[in-house]
């Protein structure tokens, strides 16, 4: 009794997809004259057609066509046949599709539809194929909303410049990464960047992760691109995204030269953010002394309230950061300040195992026995953790 051609299971589903996927013609051809189905469905990459025109078989994917493929056939990761060979480069197998009738615009899988995977992927002459054939510029769909926007996360400036003279939008808008010059931004694509501006990308647009292209830029650390944007009329107290300000995403990856340009330009030192509470303590969290004095000295807050730490002296004191916590105190900080999911600066230290803080916190006047925060107090919270050095 023979093996069933048409036994399904696993990551390729059947065996013909998986003869597809690895280049195997001959295998294909006793496959299908042993009774495989061309169209079988399911596994990663939906069907045959799909897997071979990934992987740019062109072989295999004429005799799977010849012997009754649906070339439309949607389903697995890339939706579509066409989409598949469009993100994987193969201008061959895209016009053999398109010969074959598949719609240029069909929508699925992880891109939406083809133009934008061959876009993200740099694929100049199959985007340019496409659009020749009718693919919509403006398409809003897929992982990156938009293949102007997929071109711009990817680097692809050609692509870039294509797709705006064939009327792309450069201001469309999509809510994982807002906008193209914003995607541009994030990556330090500098010749992008400046090419969308070029074409009336508005540097002030909101939406995405980040807000707006100059937190993405400040967040990376692309100082060039930053600049750019505020030559441009950036706004540098524009809030929104998820650092709520360009400074705060500076100061949370300890990016100083940006910082120190976003507050030259006119950022608000004090401005607040929802989990970090401020620039100063994002910084104090993360280590960054020099950017927190830098801070600092420009009038940031030693004791502004808010955020998950409360203030700069306690997110800092849990993290064991003793200069910057020497420093915020050396510059005023509360050592008693209460807020926070640790109630004070006293019990973060003592949470984290960081005795020399709790001695220094202790030593300038931190009350031992001040209540509060998620443990209760500082003796509770070297309990929790067992570290022993703190009770002497």
């Amino acid at each position: 009794m023979g093996a069933d051609v048409n036994a399904q299971g696993s990551f390729y589903e059947n065996a013909l997809q998986a003869a597809s996927l690895g280049g195997h013609e001959a295998i294909a051809k006793l496959l299908i004259k042993k009774g495989a189905d061309v169209n079988a469905q399911g596994g990663h990459y939906g069907n045959a057609l799909q897997a071979a025109s990934l992987r740019g078989h062109e072989a295999i994917a004429k005799l799977l066509i010849k012997k009754g493929a649906d070339a439309s056939a949607q389903g697995g990761l890339y939706g579509n046949a066409l989409q598949a060979a469009s993100y994987g480069g193969h201008e061959a197998i895209a016009m053999l599709l398109i010969e074959k009738g598949v719609e240029v615009n069909a929508h699925g899988g992880s891109y939406g539809n083809a133009l934008q995977a061959a876009s993200h992927r740099g694929h100049e002459a199959i985007t340019k194929l496409l659009i020749d054939k009718g693919a919509d510029v403006n398409r809003q769909e897929g992982e990156y909303g938009n293949a102007l926007q997929a071109a711009s996360y990817g680097g692809h400036e050609a692509i870039t410049k294509l797709l705006i003279d064939k009327g792309a939008d450069v201001n469309a808008q999509e809510r994982a990464h807002g906008n193209a010059l914003q995607a541009a931004s994030y990556h330090g694509y500098e010749a992008i960047t400046k090419l969308l501006i070029d074409m009336g990308a508005d540097v002030n647009a909101q939406g995405g992760v980040y807000g707006n292209a100059l937190q993405a830029a400040s967040y990376g650390g692309y100082e060039a691109i930053a600049n750019l944007l505020i030559k441009k009329g950036a706004d540098v107290n524009s809030q929104g995204g998820c650092y709520e300000n360009a400074l705060l995403g500076a100061s949370f990856r300890g990016h100083e030269a940006i910082a120190k340009l976003l507050i030259e330009k006119g950022a608000n030192v004090n401005a607040r953010g929802a989990g970090w509470g401020n620039a100063l303590q994002a910084a104090s969290y993360h280590g960054y002394e020099a950017v927190a004095k830098l801070l600092i000295d420009m009038g940031a807050n030693v004791n502004a309230q808010g955020g998950h730490y409360g203030n700069a002296l306690q997110s800092t004191s849990c993290r064991g950061h003793k200069a910057i916590a020497k420093l915020l105190i050396e510059k005023g900080a509360d050592v008693n300040a209460h807020g926070g999911w640790f109630g004070n600066a006293l019990q973060a230290a003592s949470y984290g195992g960081h005795e020399a803080i709790g001695k220094l916190l202790i030593e300038k006047g931190a009350d031992v026995n001040a209540q509060g925060g998620h443990y209760g107090n500082a003796l509770k919270a070297v309990l929790h953790e067992d570290h022993k050095a703190e009770l002497h």
